[in-house]
């Protein structure tokens, strides 16, 4: 069985400050994803004996950021999907293994008034393209925050969010065209009609407490390794971020 976690620690440093390795320690995973890291090369020396490391660092200072953490040594790593204008922001890490590619991503957010959403669909074209790309050689794995809440199931007040980033037509329909390519999002195979499974609350308005919530974080595989899963959680309990981390199980 391989156990794969996916965690948006929005700042690492803050993050270890509040508890992060007591979480990686126990959760074991045979592959760790992060996003949102906020770290330059050199901020931080995590001692996580047993995996190998992979960062990309956005250009920016403080800003976006992935790490990969790997018990087994990959067979090759890349950042980014080979594109100047979207690789600057740090968002992309490949892991390649024997049966399939991992790959952890955090998408660009739309921002407050949709100030990025032009940016957003290109990325998501671009995005698309990039992981069937890969899967022309063999399955594929990838997680992340996504910043997108697919269904209205999928947050707490969808009514109220209608247009705002993260749930506007126009991504929520990139995200199905995305599931049409040939994807499933692993949590809702296991869990098609649950409700009040959220990732992400805000900061603001006592949020988790209420558990007013949105569920932006996914395990999303190749269509062809669907027999292999095994299962899929939210580990909504975990403190440290303002996300909290999302596992996969796969044979």
């Amino acid at each position: 069985m391989t156990k794969l976690i996916s965690w948006n620690v929005n700042g690492l440093r803050a993050c270890v400050g509040k508890g992060f390795l007591d979480f990686f320690k126990e959760a074991d995973a045979d592959v760790f994803c992060l996003q949102e890291t906020k770290l330059q090369e050199g901020q931080i020396d995590l001692d996580l004996p047993g995996y190998h490391q992979y960062w990309n660092y956005a250009e920016k200072k403080g800003y976006s950021g992935t790490a990969l953490f790997t018990k087994k040594e990959p067979l090759s790593v890349t950042c980014g999907i080979g594109i100047e204008e979207h690789d600057r922001e740090g968002r992309v890490i490949t892991a390649e293994f024997e049966d399939y590619y991992v790959v952890t991503c955090y998408t660009p957010n739309s921002q407050n008034e949709l100030a990025r959403l032009d940016y957003r669909m290109e990325w998501e074209d671009a995005w698309r393209a990039y992981l069937k790309g890969l899967e022309a050689k063999k399955p594929v794995i990838f997680c992340g925050d996504l910043n997108v809440a697919h269904q209205e199931i999928d947050l707490k007040n969808p009514k109220t969010n209608r247009n705002n980033a993260g749930f506007t037509d126009q991504e929520r329909n990139k995200f199905t065209e995305l599931l049409a390519a040939g994807f499933t999002d692993t949590f809702r195979h296991f869990y098609p009609d649950a409700e009040g499974r959220y990732s992400w609350w805000s900061y603001r308005f006592k949020a988790r407490e209420k558990n007013a919530g949105w569920r932006i974080d996914y395990f999303c595989v190749s269509d062809s390794l669907k027999p292999r899963l095994k299962g899929a959680e939210i580990h909504s309990n975990i403190m440290g971020s303002d996300h909290c981390p999302v596992e996969l199980l796969l044979d």
